[in-house]
C-alpha cells in the first residue's frame, strides 16, 4: 500500500495519542489533547474561533453528523436547501452530498475552501438569472468586496436607486415597466388593467402628458380634469365632455343636431362649423331658426322681398339653384324665357322693377322701330323672336289670297308706316294699270288676285 508523508505523520500522531491516553489521569483532558494531536491542519480564518473544540464541527471518531453541524451554523444555506432556492437548493448533486465534499477545511488560515470559479460559474443556478444587460456586467458590479455572494441584492432598486426618476413613488417592482435589456426600454404597460383603459387618441400620447411629476396614483379620470384648458365653452356646458366629444379626436364631436335639436342640418349647414352659428360657444342658448336671422347680411334684396328666404333659396347653395316658381307671378316663363337668367330681366335685387311688356326688354330687337304698337305678342311668341304667328285673314280686314299669300310684309307695308297701307289695288298696282286709271281703282272688278294679267268679265 502506498503511504504518503501526510499519512505517516497522521499515523504517528495517532500512536502518540494512544500512548498519552493510556497514561492520562482522566478521560476529558486526554480527549482534548488527542483531538489536537490528530487535527490535520489549521482551520480557515473564518472558522478559527471554533478550532479549540472539535465538537463544534465533528462527531468524535465519526464522519456522520458533520453536515448537520455545518448547517447549524450556516442557517442561510440550510434554509436554501429546505426551500430549494439559491445555489445550494437548486443543484441536485449538492442536496445529496455532505458539505465537506466541496468545502474541505484544515487547509490553513488563508485557504479558500469555497473554490468559486467566477469565470465559469453558471448564474442560472441561482435565484437571479443574468438577462439582457446583466450578462455583460463584471461580478463586482453587484457583488461588493467583503460581502458574501449570496448576500447580493436581487431587487432592481437596490442597484438602480440612482437611475429611477420616480423616487420610490411606484414601489420597488421596476420589472413591471422596465426590461433588463435596457433600463430606458419600457415593457408594454397594460393600462387596461387600471381603472382607466386607454382608447382612441389616449393610446398615442406620452405617459408624462397625464402623469405630470411622475404621479401615478389617485389621478382623476374625468375628461375635464385634463382638457379644461381646451374647453372653449368655458364651462358653460358642464363637465361631461363625453356628451359631445369622442376619444378619437377632441375636435370631432358626436352631437346629433337632428336628434338633439329642432333644427336639422342639411346642405351647406351640415358642412359648416358649429361656431358659424354658435358664435359665442353658448350652445344652450336658443338660436333663431329662420334663414333671415343668420343670412340678413347675405340678402342682396335688402329685405324688399321679405324674410322668407326659403321661398326661392335652398340650403345646398345660397346663390345657386334658386327654386322660385315664376308661374305664380303675372308673367309665367314660357319658351326661351325659361332659359334666361333672372338678372337679364330683373335689373335690380328687388325683382319688382321688371316690366311685363315685350318691348321693355326687346326694344333693341324691334325691327319695326316705332311703327308698330308695343304688343309684340300679337305676332311673335316666346319660342323664338323669328317665329311669328300673325294671321292676316282674321286679324285684319284684308285677307291674303292668290299671289298675295306669297308676298313679304314689306312688299305692301312700308317700314315707316306699316299700318297706313291702303287696301285698294291701285295703291300697289298703279304701275301695272294698262288702262291709265280710266276704269278707276277697283281693279278686282275685272282682275283676280291669282294673276294681274287677264281679266274676268262679269
Amino acid at each position: 500500500m502506498h503511504v504518503t508523508g501526510r499519512t505517516c505523520r497522521h499515523a504517528a500522531r495517532l500512536l502518540l495519542a494512544g500512548a498519552l491516553l493510556l497514561t492520562a489521569p482522566s478521560a476529558a483532558p486526554a480527549q482534548t489533547l488527542l483531538e489536537r494531536l490528530v487535527m490535520p491542519g489549521d482551520l480557515i480564518e473564518g472558522h478559527a474561533e471554533f478550532e479549540s473544540d472539535c465538537a463544534n464541527c465533528h462527531v468524535s471518531f465519526s464522519e456522520e453528523g458533520e453536515t448537520a453541524l455545518c448547517l447549524d451554523c450556516h442557517t442561510a444555506v440550510d434554509r436554501d436547501i429546505t426551500d430549494r432556492r439559491g445555489f445550494h437548493g437548486r443543484r441536485p448533486e449538492v442536496l445529496d452530498q455532505d458539505c465537506r465534499v466541496c468545502h474541505t477545511d484544515h487547509e490553513g488560515r488563508d485557504a479558500d475552501i469555497v473554490q468559486l470559479d467566477t469565470a465559469a460559474f453558471d448564474h442560472t443556478d441561482t435565484d437571479f438569472a443574468l438577462d439582457g444587460a446583466h450578462e455583460i456586467l463584471p461580478c463586482a458590479s453587484c457583488h461588493v468586496e467583503g460581502a458574501q455572494f449570496r448576500d447580493a441584492p436581487t431587487m432592481c432598486v437596490d442597484c438602480h436607486i440612482e437611475d429611477q426618476p420616480h423616487e420610490g413613488r411606484l414601489g420597488r417592482d421596476c420589472t413591471a415597466c422596465h426590461a433588463p435589456t435596457d433600463w430606458v426600454e419600457l415593457r408594454p404597460f397594460d393600462h387596461d388593467a387600471t381603472d382607466f383603459a386607454l382608447v382612441g387618441a389616449h393610446q398615442n400620447i406620452d405617459c408624462m402628458s397625464c402623469h405630470v411629476g411622475e404621479i401615478y396614483d389617485d389621478l382623476p379620470t374625468d375628461c375635464i380634469d385634463c382638457h379644461r384648458i381646451q374647453d372653449v365653452h368655458a364651462g358653460a356646458f358642464g363637465e361631461d365632455c363625453a356628451t359631445c366629444h369622442i376619444v378619437e379626436a377632441w375636435t370631432e364631436v358626436r352631437f346629433d343636431h337632428t336628434r338633439d335639436t329642432t333644427f336639422t342640418l342639411v346642405g351647406a349647414h351640415d358642412e359648416s362649423g358649429c361656431e358659424s352659428c354658435h358664435t359665442t360657444n353658448a350652445y344652450e342658448t336658443v338660436l333663431a331658426t329662420d334663414c333671415y336671422a343668420c343670412h340678413a347680411e347675405d340678402d342682396a334684396h335688402a329685405g324688399q322681398l321679405g324674410e322668407a328666404c326659403e321661398t326661392c333659396h335652398n340650403p345646398v347653395d345660397w346663390s345657386e339653384d334658386v327654386a322660385f316658381d315664376h308661374d305664380i307671378t303675372r308673367f309665367p316663363l314660357l319658351g326661351l324665357h325659361t332659359l334666361v337668367p333672372c338678372e337679364s330681366c330683373h335689373l335690380d335685387a328687388t325683382f319688382r322693377s321688371a316690366e311685363l311688356a315685350c318691348a321693355s326688354c326687346h326694344s333693341e330687337d324691334d325691327v319695326h322701330g316705332d311703327n308698330l304698337p308695343d304688343q309684340c305678342e300679337t305676332c311673335h311668341n316666346p319660342n323664338g323672336w323669328d317665329f311669328w304667328t300673325f294671321d292676316h285673314d282674321t286679324q285684319t280686314e284684308f285677307a291674303l289670297t292668290g299671289a298675295h299669300e306669297g308676298l313679304t310684309c314689306e312688299a305692301c307695308h312700308a317700314a315707316d308706316a306699316p299700318l297706313e297701307t291702303s287696301q285698294d289695288c291701285a295703291s300697289c298696282h298703279a304701275e301695272d294699270d294698262v288702262h291709265g286709271g280710266r276704269f278707276g281703282r277697283t281693279c278686282d272688278q275685272c282682275h283676280a288676285t291669282d294673276s294681274f294679267e287677264g281679266a274676268r268679265l262679269r
